[in-house]
């Protein structure tokens, strides 16, 4: 039975196993509309048979790919299957000059991802070793940090998890010290990796990491048997080292949001477009088509090569089509599911969570979490994040369901007018909430303190 129960979880993990469309896509979805720009310029550089469309040629070209696509027997080439036909697709327009003076944008500056790929060239990673490396990049935030578990990057690629760290510890070693960690403490300890007479320092961030992040400095002397000194001189090094390593090369001055998104409403109607004007359009050469039909003409090696840059691009115009359909999709769901704020924002958020949408749209909830995260949709009322939509919901002392959002607005205003000589502990916080009908555990307040950065009621408190 035992044996039969493993065949199975073998079964289904070979059957869950992404494959490389499947992973592009899941990437290029989480990208927001500056980091897909510098995507795709670095795709039409790495990519010879990807290339921008000539609105005026592009016409003319498509014909005669039509003419070029009697091929020899021997070459089995789904022509379909490589200029695809999306029926639900919708080309993007340009829009006028007056909606386009409500975004805030600017062009692309070279970030955090086009600096850490600028330093890979340098490296000699074989094919393989460029896919783990591309995954790592992409999934890294606007700070450096890595989002995503090494062992989910392992499963998608179908490759041990030791070649993928591999990978990560030769990206670790770029430039800005820090980069690619997977919480502050590796992301410190990196740092300090690269810094002469390090060691105290190294010591107590592997051992001591929670004292010294909450300033319990007598527990790392008492354990080390340190003096005053030699404690301070471990604070100072600490404290000069950088939390936020990918931060210096994502917010360059002038920093604007470029919404990925924009809702009106016409003629009673939300209208949701993706604003991706700023995207190049592409399509795979007819130059390249047409060398791979003459397969006769080219060695094998050569056609062969064609043949997977021709995939590749094919798979990267179909996930940027995918992202936008996408988008549109999880965008009018959460325009149903908050009516009430888009047809006046004074109105609170109704409680929402990611499953919700996941659930109108048929989707998994990891899906709407990639459209969701780091994107921002322009409304006539002003900017918005994604996630600023989402929250979870509680019940107030009558039963009614009501919205974290204000029970944490509330949380904040008692915070911010305690006596900071006698704070308030989360005990105290979470009885003065009841008393104002918000049915909150001391628990649940630590978790909303956390997320909002307060720290605890010892370190508010003023001496």
């Amino acid at each position: 039975m035992m044996q039969l129960s493993q065949s199975q979880v073998q079964k289904l993990s070979q059957e869950l196993r992404l494959t490389p469309q499947q992973i592009l896509q899941s990437t290029i979805l989480q990208l927001n509309t500056l980091a897909l720009e510098a995507r795709v310029l670095q795709e039409l550089e790495q990519n010879p048979v990807l290339e921008e469309v000539n609105p005026e040629v592009s016409e003319s070209s498509e014909e005669e790919l039509q003419d070029n696509q009697e091929t020899s027997q021997e070459d089995d080439i789904d022509w379909e299957e490589i200029l695809p036909q999306n029926d639900d697709y919708t080309p993007k327009e340009e829009r006028d000059s007056d909606q386009k003076k409500t975004q805030f944008v600017q062009p692309a500056p070279k970030g955090l991802v086009d600096h850490i790929f600028d330093q890979l060239k340098l490296h000699n990673l074989d094919d393989e070793e460029e896919r783990i490396a591309a995954e790592i990049v992409w999934n890294l935030d606007e700070n450096g940090y890595l989002t995503l578990p090494i062992e989910n990057i392992a499963f998608g690629l179908g490759l041990p998890q030791k070649k993928v760290l591999k990978v990560l510890k030769e990206i670790q070693e770029l430039d800005p010290p820090g980069l690619a960690a997977r919480d502050l403490k590796e992301c410190l300890l990196i740092q300090l990796n690269q810094i002469p007479n390090s060691d105290d320092a190294i010591k107590v961030i592997s051992e001591h990491f929670e004292d010294f992040a909450n300033h319990r400095y007598q527990n790392i002397m008492k354990a080390y048997g340190w003096d005053k000194e030699r404690m301070q001189a471990v604070q100072e090094m600490i404290t000069k080292l950088n939390p936020k390593p990918g931060a210096t090369l994502n917010t360059l001055d002038p920093q604007y949001i470029v919404p990925d998104l924009i809702v009106e409403k016409v003629d009673g109607e939300y209208i949701v477009e993706v604003n991706d004007t700023r995207i190049p359009e592409l399509q795979i050469s007819s130059t390249y088509l047409q060398m791979i039909s003459n397969g006769s003409k080219i060695d094998n090696e050569t056609k062969n090569y064609l043949k997977r840059k021709i995939d590749n691009a094919k798979w990267f115009i179909q996930a940027i089509q995918q992202r936008r359909l996408t988008m549109i999709r999880v965008m009018k769901a959460i325009i149903a599911r908050q009516l009430d704020f888009f047809e006046d924002p004074s109105k609170p958020l109704k409680p929402m969570i990611l499953k919700d949408i996941a659930d109108d749209v048929n989707m998994d909830i990891s899906t709407i979490s990639r459209v969701t995260n780091n994107k921002y949709v322009q409304l006539p009322s002003g900017i918005y994040e994604l996630k600023y939509f989402f929250n979870e919901g509680i019940k107030d002392e009558d039963g009614e369901e009501i919205s974290t959002r204000i029970v944490k607005e509330k949380l904040k205003e008692i915070i911010d007018n305690e006596d900071k000589h006698k704070p308030y502990s989360d005990e105290q916080l979470s009885n003065l909430l009841k008393q104002n009908g918000y049915l909150v555990a001391r628990r649940t307040v630590a978790k909303y303190r956390e997320q909002m950065k307060i720290p605890v009621a010892r370190l508010r408190r003023v001496v």
